[in-house]
This record gives structure tokens, C-alpha cells and sequence, in this order.
């Protein structure tokens, strides 16, 4: 007995007198030999004798003579010290070997201070993490997917009825009901969210629509949660879902909003692509037309002029020459405006503006088309032709670049521009820059006729500007094409 390591004692029924106790318990009381025996199991429990006895009376109603039931209690010992310590105890009736051969108790007991520790903190744990649970904005749950294929909630926090709709004892009794709640048209979704999640035991994030019938109302989730197996081999996630209608609906909301924005750029870029030629139109028929007419007047005045009158006669030369530079400036401008060149075609239209690139920045400017000519609605031709000054402009400020390429290719239903120069590059931050509104109004409008441009680094240094536009309605071409040759 005193080589065991729990503590043993042998105690008096009657009395609960100790009559022997092995070396553990000495060593764990502290009290020396001769004390033990004036003391009682109800000394070290600090409880009167009469309330053990009565705890301990089932024993005695047993008349056999050998070890047939025992009682299990947690006590407080105290020791010699004045500390104290929880002990486990399981005490049996048993005929003592002396020669009284009077029944004793024999109670085997084991010092339970470190599962008191664990179990408190285990408490605190738990105690901490319902709370968080139970502030958390939301459903925080457990999920499992069992081995029939079948589902079950563990666990569901108080959030349950106010997100759902359903109480979190319903749930859990039919856990089939969340199944239920998700709109028909979102299941698909929800149900290879989860085998994913299941097979490749990565994060399950899955958004959707359910039908909360307590409140007769579509509402938006959102599903984040964590796999792990359990020891049943089978997958349980922890996570949380979370109310997201209201995000949900500013997103739509904003959607639509980009979306009329969108239209309204557009109208507006079709509007001012109308003035312009309007105003091209104008400036070549009736500005243009006036100074013609100013030029032939001023002609016939010089040859009427008599050839002494050499001051007149310069005055004449000096009006004639400013109307030269009038009209010259007249055209330019119309043309400026809405080149009459976008009438033939857009390749025409970009080949033009390439040559007079070169001619005003001296930079070589190679066109690649294996095309005469590409269908594409006036509206689109205007944009994609904007979008090539734009993109060339910004070459001659900021590039450096001693060569440029151009790409105009048909692609399915669609055309792509590539523009491609061996300059010193765009970084990301030239990009982002509030004052770069020459690539964001290229970028915008792209995006009103539905079309998409990106902007990288080319091959061998410099910058690639790609543009792929839809032709749009080819039909409208030949009822919106304006004649304004210049």
C-alpha cells in the first residue's frame, strides 16, 4: 500500500476514525503518524461525521463479506498547512484482515487540483467565447456534413432567430431547414460551395438569397467559414454568416447607378461628336464659303488696281495672303473637329493620323492592318479614333520614344487597336495619378460603348495601349455618316 500513488486510506465505519493511510496521502496532508490516528475522514474534509455517515449509510446495507459496491466523492482536504486541495474519492466496504475482522472502509482517492484547473479555464473558455459569440453580428455556428451525406449545427449562437428567422433549438432538431430557406435559383450555387469546400477542405465562402418567412422577406447572406475532420472522420466548419441585403443592395444600387452613368458619358461623347461635325460642317460651308469669296473679291480688286498705286496694290497682296492663312486655319480647325477622313473608313482614318503624327513630331509611326477597310458603327469609329489621338498625344509628352506601332485588326464581333511605342514605360503609379485624365477619359470611353483598354508594358520597353471595342450596329453606318470633306 505505500508504494501506490494514490493516496489510500483505511477508515473506521462507524467512527470514520483513519486506521491507516499509505504514504502519498502522508505526503500530501503533511501531518506525521501519530496525528493521523486521532484524526477522521471528517477532520480532513472539515464536515461534520454525522453528514458523511449519512452519505456513506448505503454501504452498510450490504451484508456480504467482500467487495461488491462503492460510492464516488469529491471532497476538500486541508492539510497541515491550512492549504487545501480537491481529492476524488471512491470508497468501498470491505471486511478488514485483523483479527476483529470488523468491516472497514477502504477509500482510494486522487488529488483532482489540476481537472479543477483545467476545467475552470475550460469554463472561463467557453464562457468567454459565448460571449463573443453572442456580440458578433450574425449566425457564429458549427456545420457538419455527416457520412450518410446528411447534415447537422453543433452548434448555433443566439444570433440565429434574428438572421434566419428559425430558433436555434428548431435548427438544430431539423437542420434540413436551412437548405430550405435558400431561394431555388441559389441552391445550385450553395450545395458546389460546400462539396468544394468538402473535397478540397479550403474556406467555404458562399453568398446568397434566402426566404425568411417570419418576416415574409428576401434577405442576402454571406457564408465564411472553415473545414476541419472530426473524429468521426467526417467534416465540420466553424464560421459565421452574416446579414449583407443592405450591401447587397447598395452594390446593385451602385451598379445601376455606373450603369446610367455610363449611358449618359456616352450620350454626351455622341452629342459632342454631333456639334463637332455640326460645327466642322459649318465652319467648312459657310466660314469656309465667306472667305473663298473674300479671296476672288480681293483678286479681281487687285487687277483693277492701277499699277502706280503700289501701296494699295501691297495692302491688296497683304489681305489676300491673311485670307490664305484664314482659310488654312479654317480648315485645320474643322478638321480638328470631326476629320472628314472618318467618312471613308477607320482605317483610313487611323492610317491619316498616324502620317500626321510623324509629320508633326518626327517620330516614325508604322500601321499594320491586313485590311482595307473594317465595318463599324460611326459612334464606335468617332471613340476608337478619339482614343488613338489621345493615345498618341500622350506619347509625344511623356514617352521619349523614337518609334511607334500601330495594330488595327478585326477580332469575331469585335475590333482591337493596339498602339505600341519603345519608350521609358507607365508605371502603376502614373497610372493612379489624379491628373492623368487622358488615360481615364480613354479608359471611360471605352467603357460607354461596352468595349475594354488595358494598359501594359510592351515586349522590348516602352508602353502597349490595347483597345478592343464591339463594331456596334453596322447597319446605322451608312444613315449616320455625315459628307464633311475638308
Amino acid at each position: 500500500m505505500h508504494g501506490a500513488f494514490n493516496e489510500i486510506y483505511v477508515i473506521d465505519c462507524s467512527t470514520l476514525r483513519l486506521i491507516e493511510i499509505n504514504q502519498a496521502a502522508r505526503d500530501n496532508l503533511q501531518f506525521t503518524t501519530t496525528a493521523f490516528t486521532s484524526m477522521t475522514l471528517a477532520d480532513l474534509a472539515h464536515q461534520p461525521v454525522a453528514a458523511l455517515v449519512q452519505t456513506l449509510h448505503p454501504l452498510h446495507n450490504n451484508n456480504n463479506n467482500r467487495l461488491v459496491q462503492h460510492i464516488t466523492l469529491e471532497l476538500r482536504f486541508n492539510r497541515r498547512d491550512g492549504s487545501s486541495y480537491p481529492i476524488a474519492l471512491r470508497i468501498f466496504l470491505t471486511p478488514y484482515t485483523s483479527d476483529t475482522a470488523e468491516p472497514v472502509l477502504i477509500a482510494i482517492g486522487h488529488d483532482i487540483s489540476a481537472q479543477r484547473l483545467s476545467k475552470q479555464a475550460l469554463d472561463q473558455s467557453e464562457s468567454r467565447y459565448r460571449a463573443i459569440a453572442a456580440n458578433t453580428p450574425g449566425l457564429v455556428y458549427q456545420f457538419r456534413l455527416l457520412a450518410d451525406g446528411s447534415t447537422a449545427f453543433p452548434y448555433l449562437s443566439a444570433g440565429c432567430h434574428a438572421l434566419l428567422g428559425i430558433k436555434a433549438n428548431r435548427l438544430r432538431a431539423q437542420p434540413g431547414l436551412f437548405l430550405n430557406l435558400i431561394l431555388q435559383q441559389d441552391r445550385a450555387a450553395y450545395l458546389s460551395a460546400m462539396k468544394t469546400s468538402a473535397a478540397s477542405m479550403h474556406s467555404w465562402n458562399w453568398e446568397g438569397r434566402i426566404w425568411v418567412e417570419a418576416w415574409k422577406d428576401v434577405k442576402w447572406i454571406n457564408l465564411r467559414s472553415t473545414p476541419g475532420l472530426t473524429l468521426q472522420n467526417e467534416v465540420q466548419w466553424d464560421g459565421i454568416m452574416t446579414n449583407i441585403t443592405q450591401s447587397k443592395l447598395e452594390e446593385l444600387e451602385l451598379k445601376h447607378s455606373r450603369a446610367r452613368l455610363a449611358e449618359l458619358t456616352a450620350h454626351v461623347e455622341q452629342v459632342k461628336e454631333q456639334e463637332r461635325t455640326r460645327i466642322a460642317r459649318e465652319i467648312h460651308d459657310d466660314l469656309g464659303g465667306n472667305l473663298t469669296a473674300m479671296k476672288m473679291a480681293l483678286a479681281l480688286l487687285t487687277r483693277k488696281l492701277p499699277p502706280e498705286e503700289t501701296k494699295l496694290i501691297e495692302k491688296a497682296q497683304y489681305l489676300d495672303a491673311l485670307v490664305d492663312r484664314t482659310i488654312d486655319a479654317a480648315h485645320r480647325i474643322a478638321r480638328d473637329l470631326r476629320p472628314g477622313i472618318l467618312d471613308i473608313g477607320i482605317v483610313a482614318a487611323i492610317e491619316w493620323q498616324a502620317r500626321e503624327f510623324e509629320k508633326q513630331n518626327g517620330i516614325p509611326c508604322t500601321l499594320c492592318c491586313d485590311q482595307d477597310d473594317i465595318e463599324i458603327h460611326p459612334d464606335h469609329a468617332a471613340a476608337l479614333f478619339r482614343i488613338f489621338q489621345e493615345g498618341l498625344t500622350n506619347i509625344a509628352k511623356h514617352a521619349r520614344a523614337s518609334h511607334v506601332v500601330v495594330r488595327l485588326n478585326r477580332t469575331g464581333q469585335g475590333i482591337r487597336l493596339e498602339i505600341t511605342d519603345n519608350g521609358q514605360g507607365i508605371t502603376a503609379m502614373d497610372r493612379l495619378k489624379p491628373e492623368s485624365y487622358g488615360i481615364r477619359g480613354m479608359i471611360e470611353r471605352a467603357k460607354t460603348l461596352g468595349g475594354e483598354l488595358s494598359i501594359g508594358a510592351a515586349p522590348d520597353g516602352g508602353c502597349s495601349i490595347t483597345i478592343d471595342l464591339p463594331i456596334g450596329d453596322i447597319r446605322q453606318r451608312n444613315h449616320q455618316k455625315e459628307s464633311t470633306t475638308i
